[in-house]
């Protein structure tokens, strides 16, 4: 054979080209199928998905039951991957096929969520049939930039005298509660949202790690004052995989950025508590043999707190004016704030309420400690009418306290001594409030004016509850138009000062 009719390499490519090009071939339907190599405690390894994303959805055919089963991508190595179930992950064995979905975790969100209980997938578990979502949204999404928020500075009212006065929270602020076990983290949050019934606020309340009992009582006081209407609860129970605990805060966001994005609306999130997500995220980690840090926790872990947080904002009027507020809630172990956790969160956040026991045991009821608790947005997330007259409390309320842990040494103390610790004991009186009771604005500035302006000095601190009581029963029947000024003008002008004046002293004159 001449040797000048064999094709050369680059020739014979260029013809197999043509060929190919030529040829009507069909495109095949492939899908790239995995397989596990292990499975224990809600991790899998999985060998096969060499294209796979980090952060997308697997499914995982159960051979025993047939059964499909989601998963989550996290750890992508060199031959294999580590993902977490979502799910029951009792049934799944080695050898079970995974499949790509090429989709990252998505929830369905909109106004068939409102009003229910689902888990972190968004699947029920109220038995109140399915749910008809409006849409679905990402799990994990991008913060918004600068440029597209601005400052917080519309008030979102707790109800609550003690943080609505001295620690006053706007809408797309992060404020942090921050406490012990059994000091009342979460009966600030449930008033929160009680308090927000009328005014156009969605709520989402994310129990992390809770006990079922605990969870079920939370809803069932929210359904006996009518706040389940604009309410949706997310619940990973303790009970739950690790994997469910970890995505159910972010669950919860997605769901509640569908009304700030889509329908420019403001947004509550609760974050109940973010100690427990941590812990879950660290068992998850280490079971996917990622390496320890500090406290065992893996190096990301401020990382998985700060993507979340950073998701509250006020937006922009530009960009339609809604907002997410995210109240966290984070698990002290004997006061220690400067352990890990809380050190971490209290850095990502815009301000704490601390709750003391000592304070909870003595009965000063929300456990507020005014010294350590603080508010970074301050007077811009508060009315005028509040700005005015809470200016004066928080100082006398910490010159009080200062002034009591000296009092119990000293024997002979001055005139103007004994009248500042009774005044700030009636203080402490007056910013004691029943779980489940929010107050309205209005009727917070018309108690803090009588107080700071010494109208109780004459009142026995034990008598003060009841008279409080009273003169809110008298503001309603004889002076409601007084207060419905207040509330509308947001400020105390002369006229409304001196109405005030006069309502409480014709209250004085009948007691």
């Amino acid at each position: 054979m001449a040797t000048d009719s064999i094709l050369r390499p680059g020739e014979l490519k260029d013809v197999l080209l043509r060929e190919i090009e030529a040829a009507d071939i069909q495109p095949l339907d492939t899908q790239e199928v995995g397989t596990v190599l292990e499975v224990k405690d809600g991790i899998a390894r999985v060998y096969g998905l060499g294209s796979a994303m980090s952060g997308e959805m697997l499914e995982f055919s159960s051979s025993e039951t047939g059964q499909t089963v989601t998963g989550l991508a996290l750890n992508l190595e060199e031959d294999n991957l580590g993902a977490v179930i979502l799910g029951d992950f009792l049934h799944l064995r080695e050898g079970d096929e995974v499949r790509r979905t090429a989709r990252v975790l998505e929830v369905p969100v909109g106004r068939g969520v409102v009003g229910r209980v689902v888990d972190p997938l968004g699947n029920p578990v109220d038995g109140l049939g399915p749910i008809t979502p409006d849409g679905h949204r990402k799990v994990e999404f991008k913060a918004p930039g600068i440029v597209v928020r601005q400052p917080v500075k519309e008030p979102l009212q707790t109800g609550i005298k003690a943080i609505d006065s001295m620690i006053p929270i706007g809408r797309g602020q992060r404020e942090l509660i921050i406490g012990d076990r059994g000091t009342g983290k979460t009966a600030i949050a449930v008033d929160t949202i009680i308090n927000q019934k009328g005014q156009g606020v969605i709520c989402i309340y994310i129990a992390i790690g809770q006990k079922k009992s605990t969870v079920a009582s939370v809803v069932e006081r929210l359904k006996e004052r009518g706040a389940m209407e604009y309410c949706t609860v997310v619940v990973a129970s303790a009970s739950d995989p690790a994997p469910m605990q970890f995505i159910a805060p972010y669950s919860g966001a997605a769901m509640a950025e569908h009304f700030m994005y889509g329908h420019n609306e403001a947004t509550v999130c609760i974050y109940d508590d973010l100690s427990k997500h941590a812990q879950a995220y660290r068992q998850m980690s280490l079971t996917l043999r990622r390496p320890p840090g500090r406290e065992a926790y893996p190096g990301d872990v401020f990382y998985l707190h700060s993507r979340l947080l950073e998701r509250a904002a006020k937006m922009a009027d530009a960009e339609g004016g809604g907002s997410l507020t995210a109240l966290p809630v984070i698990e002290t172990q004997a006061g220690d704030v400067s352990a890990y956790i809380p050190t971490n969160v209290i850095s990502i956040t815009d301000g704490q309420i601390f709750l003391e026991t000592d304070l909870f045991y003595s009965n000063v009821r929300p456990a507020i400690n005014p010294g350590i608790s603080v508010s970074r947005v301050g007077g811009n997330a508060q009315i005028k009418a509040m700005k005015q007259v809470a200016g004066r409390l928080r100082l006398e309320y910490a010159q009080y306290r200062e002034l009591e842990a000296f009092a119990q040494f000293g024997s002979d103390l001055d005139d103007a001594t004994q009248r500042q610790l009774a005044r700030g004991a009636r203080i402490v009186e007056v910013l004691k409030q029943p779980q489940y009771t929010p107050m309205p604005v209005e009727n917070q500035i018309a108690i803090i004016f009588v107080v700071t302006n010494g109208y109780l000095d004459d009142v026995e601190v034990e008598n003060i509850r009841q008279w409080e009581l009273d003169f809110h029963d008298f503001l309603g029947s004889n002076h409601a138009d007084l207060m419905q000024e207040i509330n509308a003008k947001k400020i105390l002008d002369d006229d409304l000062t001196e109405r005030l004046r006069q309502a409480i002293t014709a209250f004085k004159a009948i007691q």
